[in-house]
């Protein structure tokens, strides 16, 4: 079988930055990864096809957990090939694995969108493809809502949100338990704690957002059951002097992970700073809330409607972590960002 060579790039590993490295890949199998002066003198570098890539930066594929769709494609939809299409579009910017994120909308739109997902995933985990096999996995879905405050809808519809009610839990997630993978969830409706417990007990992730909770009942959800906390200081209650809110909790608890939106406008340079040097960098997760609008005019301008108001993310996660490295942000804790960081979440699955 033909052997590539990759040479000369910078490899980032979670301890280190190998330089001079080599890379080399029989089929679809890395054989080797390293310094070139570790490389095997059994292989000769003449019977290999050698790419040279000095000044790029090689790291693990990363996920991305919180996605609607990019480049005029959403999840909001009944074709498993404009699924796909998210897939391949992910994975060309260097994310080997998505969770798709689904608007909260009514009932029967909800489920007919995770079947939409659950088709897709059929697909790919059955073709032999080229397509496919050039499309990020599909993990499962993340439903962010419908069990949302309607005072911080941000840029989602308010009027599909739900009171916290089981029965509504079963009539949505029946058949589908298995897909589901992350809940967004408002921790101070009526109700809500209740639910928490509930959706932890199916084995699917609870994350508080869309929220007006103070710090007392962000930490009542947490205590329920709740693990994470959706694209932090955005659609929710800021931080006051004298309520520090869900975002406050998010920020000082050391054990919830909290999502952070890594473009250019959701969080101002400073908040991210705060944020790195208090939160416990291991439950840190940076995503995208990339919408079919992202990508459309690259990351420069916002992804914003006609009023200015935010409604998605401008950019991948790959984009994010570039931009964010280019800040001064430290690129090991940025991969953990979106690597580890994101399954040592998932792992809370049981």
């Amino acid at each position: 079988m033909d052997t590539i060579i990759f040479r000369n790039a910078t490899i980032l590993t979670p301890l280190e930055e190998i330089h001079d490295s080599i890379v080399a890949i029989s089929g679809d199998k890395i054989t080797f990864l390293g310094k070139e002066s570790d490389f095997p003198e059994s292989v000769p570098h003449d019977s290999c096809e050698i790419i040279d890539l000095q000044g790029y930066l090689l790291v693990p594929g990363f996920f991305d957990i919180h996605t609607h769709g990019l480049h005029g494609y959403n999840t909001q939809t009944d074709y498993k090939e404009q699924i796909l299409e998210i897939a391949r579009l992910h994975r060309n910017s260097g994310v080997s694995r998505i969770i798709l994120t689904l608007y909260p909308s009514s009932i029967e739109r909800m489920r007919m969108d995770m079947e939409t997902v659950r088709k897709a995933i059929q697909k790919q985990k059955f073709s032999e493809g080229e397509y496919i096999r050039g499309t990020a996995e599909i993990i499962g879905v993340y439903l962010e809502g419908p069990f949302l405050n309607p005072e911080q809808s941000g840029a989602l519809d308010g009027s599909s949100f739900r009171e916290p009610d089981g029965h509504t839990l079963e009539e949505l997630t029946d058949g589908y338990e298995d897909l589901i993978k992350i809940i967004t969830i408002s921790p101070e409706l009526q109700g809500a704690c209740e639910l928490i417990r509930k959706i932890a007990d199916k084995g699917i992730l609870v994350s508080m957002g869309h929220s007006n909770a103070t710090f007392t009942e962000a930490e009542a959800g947490f205590n329920a059951g709740a693990k994470g906390i959706t694209h932090i200081f955005n659609a929710m209650r800021g931080f006051h002097h004298r309520e520090p809110g869900i975002a406050g909790f998010g920020l000082l608890n050391q054990d919830i992970y909290i999502e952070v939106i890594g473009d250019p406008y959701h969080l101002n340079q400073r908040t991210l700073e705060l944020i790195f040097r208090i939160k416990n960098q291991e439950r840190i997760i940076i995503v995208s809330d990339s919408v079919k609008e992202t990508g459309m005019n690259g990351h420069t301008a916002p992804v914003s409607d006609a009023s200015g108001r935010l409604i998605g993310g401008s950019t991948t996660v790959t984009e994010s972590f570039a931009l964010l490295s280019e800040k001064g942000f430290d690129k090991h804790v940025l991969m953990d960002c979106v690597t580890r960081n994101p399954d040592r979440y998932l792992s809370n699955i049981h």
